[in-house]
């Protein structure tokens, strides 16, 4: 009785109302005024809140108050939120087949659209709507049909909610209305069906209609056309219902374009109670919304944007519980305009709309929508001012000793533990695989490179020593312990410079860098003490960039250098005869000008050039004896293994291209998600796997680092290790901590 009261008010409500084409302006129809209020305006407007609603509610002229006011109503059973899943399915029509509602899109909390070819879904991303298919959207809530609250069992019972609306239309007589109950009663295909199903019936006439309504429904169906089979059952994608929250329920919106209509057909069903409409949804949650929007042909795309728009405010916060407790068209209003409030716009000139944009890891909180904002202040937006307290916490000054250090250490003490049990996590090991390369390349890399530089002073296994010292360290006791401590550019050059300085005065290398470390660490303290750190706030985003920068041309040079010191070492044989393959060789000869540590070397062991059989040596022999290599198959070192040189460079190119394909993958149309995801995570480590790989089954004696067996000391003298500068380790904190980085320190 209470549904045909709210049916009878709502079909007396919009007899006054006009069918508006959407996104084109109708005149309106004259007829006779009912109930006017004397506004000073010669229009009536579109819907009235109801008699019953008090003074109260109407001196609320914002969106934001409204929608406040709604969602501090009190709740009812009813009218209890739910988390909701969202599905679109489209009218599709094939030559030579029945017409079907195909699925095309679901939401859950971001959107995922079936890929072209309807093999598998896309990643979840965030909506992009355009701002005319909203106001499109806005146009067909306050034209169309709206029922809320309203008893249905079946699809049968909204198609007549919905038809029984459209009684006093002209356009729509009984054979429109049997075309419009056949299309809403077609089969619906979901993307995890791998066959179409025949749910529903697809053609049903009146008589069988009025027949089965005049049957009793039986009661262990609970009013379902169909009973739930476990083979029905079976075709839900069980993964994904996983996702789903407990309790959830669904909402349908269809949309499609037919060729019977010349106007559209839009509705707006809330359901009461929610009920499970076998084959409405690929998963079996019961439906508490239903969207319908069919129109004429030609302006397909335009209801799909539509049929997205009102699909993606259904998974906004607020207008999802404005929808639960909406009285009527008025409050569905409310929360739209509060929706269009908080919309951001992009000019089309500076951003491609193709692009979708990833999900945010953590969803900014919607509470202070809730919530009411200062007088004078549209929807409680608050002009934010920059000032110098909006930096974060780590770098203000606490004008005490060591005030920040105390500070580090409370922020982080709540965390400690969680850190390390969240590691146990299977997720991270994709963190790990690649911070590990991360960390190791650069460290082998620069130690290498700090071998040559260093005649072999500090070397790669001195710098994986002391970075790996160090790193363990910092990450136990740092307040950032996502910086990746080593040597970097800026540590290679000072090196450089040092020991040419200790070499051109005679100075002892290592004792020297020690003491410049200790002496670092001294003022790193000082540093401490005086919350030095807090200047950093003031480096500009140039000085980032640049140092951040340098880093990586340093990175660029020396690779490149490394690979034309390899030009050097092994030449290509350019202008070569093969006529004169023959006497390609190498062989050792006597030195033509021996010198003195060579003379040395020959007194000390009692041979002399002549006594020595220099043609017979091998290349170690020869090396020993100080000989020389002669010969067109010589490099400037002796001899060498041919094609190192283009096989170091198919490396070079290879590992680059291969990491960059791998990466980009993460976004491609192949395999499932989790797999590119896996994928594209683990590009790196997966690169560095198979080009190892490869060179190892190629045999070509590519140059390796030469690691020692064991750890030693390095000329009687302690090593220091790696020391972390004051000044770069600050420079990459602040870039670190950049926003766009998504690197967070505990608060």
């Amino acid at each position: 009785m209470q549904s045909m009261n709210i049916f009878t008010v709502f079909f007396f409500s919009i007899l006054g109302h006009r069918t508006l084409y959407v996104g084109v302006r109708m005149p309106l129809v004259r007829q006779a005024h009912r109930h006017h209020r004397n506004h000073g305006q010669k229009h009536r407007k579109r819907d009235r809140v109801k008699e019953s609603v008090s003074e109260d509610q109407e001196s609320h002229d914002t969106p934001s108050q409204r929608v406040q006011f709604i969602l501090g109503m009190e709740e009812d059973e009813e009218h209890v939120p739910h988390d909701l899943f969202t599905e679109m399915d489209e009218i599709c029509v094939k030559e030579g087949e029945e017409s079907e509602w195909k699925e095309t899109a679901r939401w859950l909390k971001f959107e995922e659209d079936v890929e072209h070819g309807g093999e598998r879904w896309s990643k979840p991303y965030v909506a992009t709507l355009s701002l005319h298919s909203l106001f499109e959207l806005r146009s067909c809530i306050i034209n169309g049909i709206v029922l809320l609250d309203m008893c249905a069992n079946t699809i049968e019972d909204i198609a007549d909610m919905i038809l029984d609306q459209q009684e006093t239309s002209s356009e729509f007589d009984e054979a429109t209305r049997k075309k419009v109950w056949d299309i809403l009663l077609k089969n619906h295909h979901h993307q995890n069906e791998k066959k179409k199903g025949s749910i529903l019936p697809i053609v049903r006439s009146f008589a069988d209609v009025a027949q089965k309504k005049a049957e009793p429904q039986p009661s262990e169906k609970n009013g379902l056309t169909h009973e739930t089979t476990p083979t029905d059952l079976s075709k839900a994608e069980l993964h994904f219902m996983k996702k789903i929250p407990v309790g959830a329920e669904a909402s349908n919106v269809l949309v499609g374009e037919v060729d019977f209509l010349t106007r559209p057909l839009v509705a707006f069903v809330r359901l009461s109670p929610a009920v499970l409409l076998p084959g409405m949804t690929e998963v079996p949650l019961p439906t508490r919304f239903f969207f319908l929007l069919l129109g004429p042909i030609g302006k397909g795309k335009q209801y799909h944007e539509i049929g997205r728009s009102m699909a993606t405010l259904m998974t906004d916060e607020i207008f999802h519980d404005v929808a639960y407790k909406a009285k009527d068209r008025s409050d569905l209003l409310a929360g739209f305009d509060e929706f269009l409030d908080q919309v951001t716009v992009l000019p089309p000139g500076e951003w491609d709309p193709s692009i979708r944009i990833e999900p945010p890891k953590n969803l900014p909180s919607q509470e202070k929508r809730k919530m009411p904002g200062p007088p004078g202040v549209p929807n409680g937006s608050v002009c934010h001012e920059e000032t110098e307290d909006d930096r974060g916490p780590e770098l203000q000054r606490t004008g005490r000793l060591f005030g920040g250090l105390i500070l580090d250490v409370k922020r982080k003490i709540p965390w400690y533990w969680s850190d390390f049990k969240d590691g146990l996590s299977f997720q991270c090991l994709a963190s790990f695989l690649f911070l590990y390369c991360a960390s190791m390349s650069p460290v082998i890399t620069f130690g290498g490179l700090l071998g040559e530089a260093t005649d072999g002073q500090i070397s790669a296994i001195e710098s994986l020593l002391g970075a790996s010292l160090t790193g363990v360290v910092y990450s136990l006791f740092a307040g950032q312990p996502l910086t990746i401590l080593g040597s970097t550019g800026p540590v290679l050059v000072f090196e450089k410079i040092l020991f040419t300085f200790c070499k051109d005065y005679g100075f002892s290398y290592l004792s020297l860098r020690s003491c410049i470390g200790l002496w670092t660490a001294f003022l790193c303290v000082v540093l401490v003490a005086t919350d030095a750190s807090s200047l950093v706030c003031y480096i500009t985003r140039f000085t980032e960039e640049a140092f951040a920068s340098l880093i990586c041309l340093i990175f660029i040079v020396e690779s490149l250098e490394k690979l034309l010191k390899l030009g050097r070492k092994y030449p290509v044989h350019m202008n070569s005869d093969l006529d004169q393959l023959t006497l390609y060789n190498c062989r050792c000869s006597a030195p033509q000008k021996p010198n003195v540590e060579t003379l040395d070397y020959w007194n000390s062991h009692n041979i002399t050039s002549s006594t020595v059989p220099w043609p017979n040596l091998t290349v170690s022999q020869c090396h020993e004896m100080h000989g020389e290599f002669t010969g067109s198959a010589c490099a400037a070192d002796g001899p060498f293994t041919p094609n190192v040189l283009f096989w170091c460079t198919i490396l070079f190119f290879a590992t680059f291209i291969l990491s960059s394909l791998l990466k980009q993958f993460k976004s491609s149309n192949y395999f499932p998600t989790k797999v590119r995801s896996i994928v594209g995570d683990f590009a790196i480590f997966i690169t560095i796997v198979i080009m190892v790989l490869i060179d190892y089954l190629v045999g070509i004696p590519s140059p390796k680092l030469n690691v020692p067996n064991s750890f030693q000391v390095c000329m009687a003298v302690l090593f220091s290790g790696d020391v972390l500068f004051f000044h770069e380790e600050e420079f990459t904190f602040i870039v670190e901590q950049k926003n766009e980085h998504l690197f967070y320190t505990v608060q």
